[in-house]
């Protein structure tokens, strides 16, 4: 399990494991097998990591786990007076897979209407990313945080009980 943003430590780690000249041919290919390319690349190069200010009234913030297998995911979308996406953070414990998925997430979600991002399946994710069976759930993950991100901010926008009866 690693956090994204722990880049230095991570990079080095990828870069002794895939690129080691004392390995023979036959260990190196092993990493290689156990990810896609694109996983790998939003893994070693994810996308979009950090917080926004979940207070604001234009941000939602989604925040799920997965009990079996340790995942933890906050995916935050910021929203304009329109309606539209203009900004996703994210910050996952997880595996590439999970880590791959929710940097997927916030680049997909930029420039939709919130409809739109409520449009996006797991499955999508999960063929972007080529991801094998076992590592479905992480783009299950993935499409519950955009769910729960976008519900939190339609919440926010309802008028409080008091602000209703002023009117």
């Amino acid at each position: 399990m690693a956090a994204a943003g722990g880049g230095r430590l991570r990079r080095a780690a990828s870069a002794l494991l895939l690129r080691s000249p004392r390995l023979p041919v036959r260990e190196l290919s092993a990493p290689a097998r156990l990810y896609h390319k694109k996983v790998v690349d939003h893994y070693e190069n994810p996308r979009n990591v950090g917080s926004l200010d979940k207070t604001s009234k234009n941000v939602g913030t989604g925040l799920v786990g997965a009990p079996a297998c340790g995942d933890v995911m906050k995916l935050q979308i910021q929203v304009d007076e329109e309606g539209k996406i203009v900004d996703a953070r994210f910050k996952t414990f997880g595996c590439g897979s999970a880590i791959a998925s929710s940097s997927l997430a916030t680049e997909w979600v930029k420039g939709k209407t919130v409809e739109e991002a409520l449009t996006i399946k797991n499955t999508d994710i999960a063929k972007e990313l080529c991801l094998p069976p076992v590592k479905l759930h992480c783009s299950m993950l993935a499409e519950d945080a955009i769910k729960a991100a976008l519900a939190d901010y339609k919440l926010k926008q309802e008028p409080k009980k008091g602000e209703a009866e002023k009117k």
